[in-house]
């Protein structure tokens, strides 16, 4: 069980110092674990809908405690009851999670995490490997906030029809993708965004980061709307040179 106020990378870190697994793939996910559920946050195969069993909840309108199961948060991708229909009415106090004390469920299909690893030198991971190496590639590719402005991914990566990500690849024939379902695929937003020539773009005092195209950033003095009409003009951008929508990941308040 974990508290809202705790922050979320040291909450990681001491799970793995006592030996529980599930989690440290989300290493270095910036913020404190009371957002957690509300993004549902996600990286390198891992959400914690995966491994959330309830959380507890301050009701605005009563001023009642509940306690939510993980299927009544009704997660998605980087959604949650939290973000849409009680949007503002709970406040999270606490987490339950269900963790692993041996013959850990390591994910390490991610390429950046096994190339990671095998830079390493390490042919056998242990969690902590895997923290480890998810560190250091959060910090190889995206901005620490305390030094530059930004909040993350900024976008989901689009899920679209195998039909239509066929079509598009006879133009576009680098265009990655990974299999959803036997009719879905999901495209790397970064790649779209890359492609659409956003990637490194300084727009006076705010941009889109040099080396992660998912990531915006504040360089000093950009105002929330500067950031929200670049966001805007990179999904309009994205529209017309692909036809696919690419929705925001961060919560706009």
């Amino acid at each position: 069980k974990g508290f809202a106020g705790e922050n979320w990378h040291e909450f990681v870190l001491w799970c793995i110092e006592q030996g529980f697994g599930g989690i440290e793939n989300l290493s270095l996910i910036p913020g404190n674990l009371g957002s957690a559920p509300i993004q549902n946050i996600g990286a390198y195969g891992v959400e914690l809908k995966d491994v959330m069993v309830s959380c507890d909840v301050l009701d605005l309108r009563d001023f009642s405690v509940k306690t939510l199961t993980n299927e009544e948060c009704q997660f998605g991708y980087r959604e949650s009851i939290f973000k849409q229909q009680e949007k503002g009415n709970f406040i999270v106090l606490s987490v339950i999670l269900e963790l692993t004390k041996s013959n850990h469920n390591l994910r390490t299909s991610y390429g950046a995490i096994k190339e990671e690893l095998e830079k390493m030198g390490v042919s056998n991971p242990s969690i902590k490997n895997i923290s480890t190496a998810v560190i250091n590639i959060r910090r190889s590719k995206l901005p620490d906030p305390k030094d530059l402005g930004n909040s993350g991914s900024f976008f989901k990566n689009p899920v679209i029809a195998s039909e239509k990500y066929q079509a598009l690849k006879v133009v576009f024939p680098d265009m990655p993708q990974y299999t959803i379902s036997e009719n879905e695929v999901k495209v790397p937003a970064g790649w779209l965004i890359e492609k659409a020539g956003f990637k490194g773009k300084t727009l006076g005092n705010y941009g889109v980061h040099k080396k992660q195209a998912l990531v915006l950033v504040n360089y000093g003095g950009a105002s929330g709307s500067d950031i929200l009409n670049l966001a805007r003009l990179i999904q309009k951008t994205v529209v017309r040179i692909f036809g696919i929508a690419i929705e925001t990941e961060v919560n706009i308040l």
